[in-house]
């Protein structure tokens, strides 16, 4: 009889254990998806800015077309990446997609950037300065954004390859998640020089 109670305490103990490390990987998991959500907001008021300030410098940039169409076509292809990775956090396909894409989006805003360097009533423009600051300001709330999800899928990725919770990540198919790195090259991660003053 005592037997059975050791057993029956035993099995009680393992369910217990095995529903607390599946509520934690859960926990864990639904951490870094948030943590992706509070990116996609921030993205998502770049990418209302953009064509913003694309618009505001269209009357000064008329022979420089080309450079306002490698924006917006960067922007378009920012946005379709960053749905795709919104539909799916984590996901290693999604997260190299959207960081091919604002690799590609930031180098075609720094040459921009560039441009506005070649003119002084282009620098000067309330508009233009205006937008510029937003920007800014976004592109570090997408810093902070970054970091923050990155260190949430650090932390589900280690819970989920650490012993025990492993067998039960594998049992109950809790994927690896993918951090979300900059793909661009060394020349196109230094930041522009641009002053507006």
């Amino acid at each position: 009889m005592s037997a059975g109670w050791i057993v029956l305490g035993l099995i009680v103990a393992a369910v217990v254990f095995a529903v607390a490390v599946y509520n934690r990987l859960v926990t864990l998991r639904n951490r870094y998806k948030n943590a992706y959500s509070q990116i996609d907001v921030q993205l998502k008021r770049r990418y209302d800015l953009i064509p913003n300030l694309v618009e505001a410098a269209k009357g000064y940039l008329a022979h420089e077309r080309q450079t306002l169409e490698a924006v917006i076509a960067a922007r378009g292809q920012a946005v379709s990446a960053a749905g795709r990775a919104a539909a799916a956090p984590g996901d290693p396909a999604a997260m190299q997609g959207l960081a091919q894409a604002e690799g590609v989006l930031g180098g075609a805003m720094s040459r921009l950037l560039a441009v506005f360097e070649s003119y002084p009533d282009l620098k000067a423009n309330q508009n233009i300065l205006q937008v510029q600051e937003e920007l800014t300001s976004t592109e570090n709330k997408i810093s902070f954004a970054r970091q923050a999800y990155n260190d949430s899928v650090m932390d589900y990725n280690t819970r989920r390859e650490s012993f025990p919770d492993n067998i039960f990540a594998n049992m109950f198919t809790f994927k690896e998640a993918e951090l979300l790195q900059a793909t661009e090259s060394a020349e196109e991660r230094k930041a522009p020089k641009v002053s507006f003053r």
